[in-house]
């Protein structure tokens, strides 16, 4: 699996942080940081989900193999 997030479409709703906190955080602004592009089995649901509830599609999660 591989994370990464487009900062220039995030609205900083926060959403990925909540979700995935040890994938995702949020800078001063609001905007998304990640924190693991290739997070740990444990923290893969979470991410995947993260990626759904993005509301601009700033979080992207793509799976190996894709």
């Amino acid at each position: 699996m591989r994370v990464s997030a487009d900062r220039t479409v995030c609205v900083g709703a926060g959403l990925c942080a909540l979700t995935a906190p040890g994938v995702f955080d949020q800078d001063d602004d609001g905007i998304v940081t990640v924190l693991e592009s290739d997070p740990a089995a444990d923290a893969r649901a979470a991410a995947r989900e993260a990626g759904h509830l993005c509301p601009s599609g700033a979080v992207r999660v793509v799976e190996d193999g894709e």
